[in-house]
């Protein structure tokens, strides 16, 4: 199973699915992307589970792999195509 994330036209993640493997070439369909963003009229990325950010924004994936396009896509994160990545946005500090 694959997640996979759909952005407006500011790139911004609006929602995450679960989709088709990307290796999965059921139907005749071999881009899942293409295929996600065609049904939805929405531009359509494939983001991994397994890969976070730790607390110094250092991406890694939870079983030992490579980690795939920066962190797990979220709601309200960013996708960077310059350097295929998602982004979390900005933490706003609370003044005391």
């Amino acid at each position: 199973m694959a997640h996979y994330a759909f952005l407006n036209s500011s790139n911004i993640v609006l929602e995450v699915i679960v989709g088709r493997d990307e290796d999965d070439n059921a139907h005749g369909v071999s881009d899942w992307e293409a295929y996600y963003s065609n049904i939805r009229g929405l531009e359509c990325k494939r983001t991994s589970y397994n890969t976070y950010q730790d607390k110094d924004g250092v991406s890694h994936h939870a079983l030992g792999g490579i980690p795939f396009r920066g962190k797990y896509a979220c709601i309200g994160d960013t996708y960077d195509s310059v350097n295929d990545v998602f982004v979390s946005p900005p933490v706003e500090n609370e003044e005391e």
